[in-house]
């Protein structure tokens, strides 16, 4: 009765692989693009998803033979070892548990295919006695079996240890997406698509107006209490603007124009902006965020050099302006190819820079101190444009659509955020049909973390955000879209 009922085992155990294997087969992008998707083999996922349906396929071949069944059972017994781990690490030591497998099985939580395994593996171990039966008393075959038993940890548990290491640091375009790190909340139809972030301060969104430069809305971060502001802006000296850009910092609002180039403060509670700042022509800038109130860090075009740099405005210092040739590195013509977007990141007090055409972020201090250059997981290192010019020889320009690797981002807390509309390996294209992909950095890891989908708000993309807290501001063509991020994947504060 014994020997009968191994043998049944034995051919459930051929049965298993076999299902197991077709499966995989026959949706075998499916199970790639899963595999691409783990925490632990995403890595190494192309191998992977070839190597185990046809070593399942091959075990199970040899199980039909007696003449090949030792030989079998021990293949099958370590790789059950090896799926065992993994389901092991995969509930203790990842961020994030994947989806479970496909076929019946899916059915199974990740615990309950832990349990399916062990059984397995004690049919393994029961078969093997059994073939052994002269040697199932003696210390050989004791030892084999623990030695593949701790083989097979070892191996998984040195493969999760390589993948990530891939993953975080020398990444290959594998996007990593944990299920549900940011939830839609709901949105608000704004009236024209000429609004843009101005910032947020005291649970409320302030949105600034490029068409109408002093009126602003605002609402509370539940999308309810709407309001309208207007600027009242004392300027005696009545300075032409250019492109004025409003930026809203704690209670504190500014009036920014790079080309003029001038600065107005005022208070969040009367709306009334005085002069803070008026610079030189040569000081003139196009990008500017707010570190303090009297502290600004800036990029622009040093008409000196011919080429972008990046600087600050301290009102409290000396030298009022002061800026850096060394930050941005050129590889073209230190216009085109260094243009990019810059951040500052209150929490870390640092001044953030990401290059729009290659794969590359920096991060420096408010002294304009290079604290580390970064690379996103895209692949392209060099910006790939053209550039042309005008017959006057003065005036420059790219040629056809520059290829953008980095087409947005924003900073808070230990966090870099950046919206690519590139694909990695494994990922479907009719996804950005949905949602557009942003992807999460460390920067105090100085690592690649995750990514997540970004659904579009009543079918339209989300073309600029910004974070506040564990809330993600979205604004579409016509909508404010409000998200929060799960403080499962994000801790939003800083150690």
């Amino acid at each position: 009765m014994k020997h009968y009922t191994l043998e049944i085992g034995i051919y459930l155990c051929a049965f298993l692989f076999v299902y197991a294997a077709v499966s995989k087969l026959l949706d075998f992008e499916t199970f790639e693009t899963q595999l691409g998707q783990s925490p632990l083999l995403s890595a190494y996922a192309k191998p992977i998803a070839i190597g185990v349906p046809l070593l399942e396929l091959l075990i199970s071949l040899f199980l039909v033979f007696k003449r090949t069944r030792r030989i079998a059972l021990y293949g099958f017994f370590t790789m059950m070892v090896m799926f065992t781990a993994y389901i092991v690490i995969i509930l203790n030591f990842t961020d994030f548990v994947p989806c479970s497998c496909g076929g019946v099985l899916e059915a199974f939580g990740w615990t309950e295919h832990m349990v399916f395994n062990i059984c397995f593996i004690i049919i393994a171990v029961s078969g093997l006695e059994c073939d052994n039966i002269n040697l199932r008393k003696s210390k050989s075959f004791i030892v084999s079996i623990v030695s593949i038993f701790l083989g097979g940890i070892i191996s998984i548990s040195i493969l999760y240890l390589l993948s990530e290491k891939e993953i975080h640091r020398n990444n290959s375009f594998l996007r990593r997406y944990p299920p549900h790190p940011v939830r839609t909340i709901k949105g608000l139809k704004i009236k024209y698509n000429s609004y843009y972030i101005a910032g947020v301060s005291d649970d409320r969104i302030y949105l600034g107006n490029t068409s109408a430069p002093a009126h602003l809305l605002s609402v509370d971060t539940t999308l309810n209490d709407l309001k309208t502001h207007q600027i009242d802006l004392n300027n005696k000296q009545q300075i032409p603007f250019y492109a004025p850009q409003i930026k809203v910092n704690d209670s504190y609002f500014f009036i920014i124009d790079g080309k003029v180039p001038v600065i107005y403060k005022g208070l969040l509670t009367d709306w009334k902006a005085k002069l803070l700042w008026k610079g030189y022509d040569y000081q003139a800038f196009s990008r500017v965020e707010v570190a303090s109130s009297a502290q600004f860090v800036f990029s622009g075009l040093d008409k000196l050099s011919d080429q972008n740099v990046i600087g600050r405005i301290d009102l409290r210092a000396t030298d009022t302006v002061s800026f850096s040739t060394r930050l941005l590195q050129k590889q073209i013509d230190g216009i085109f190819d260094t243009d990019g977007m810059l951040r500052y990141n209150v929490k870390l007090d640092r001044l953030l820079y990401v290059y729009y055409y290659r794969n590359e972020f920096l991060v420096a201090d408010t002294h304009l101190n290079l604290e580390y250059r970064g690379r996103t997981i895209d692949t392209v290192k060099q910006a790939s444009i053209k550039i042309s010019t005008m017959s006057s020889g003065r005036i420059r320009q790219l040629e056809n659509k520059a290829l953008i690797v980095n087409r947005y981002s924003d900073t808070w807390g230990k966090f870099l955020f950046i919206k690519s509309e590139r694909l990695g390996r494994y990922e479907s294209k009719e996804m950005l049909n949905d949602a557009s992909i942003v992807d999460v950095y460390d920067l105090k890891k100085r690592s690649y973390e995750f990514s997540f989908y970004l659904y579009h708000y009543k079918g339209e993309s989300i073309k600029s955000f910004t974070i506040s807290h564990n809330f993600l501001i979205g604004l579409s063509e016509n909508y404010l879209v409000l998200y929060r991020l799960q403080p499962h994947y994000f801790s939003i504060e800083t150690d």
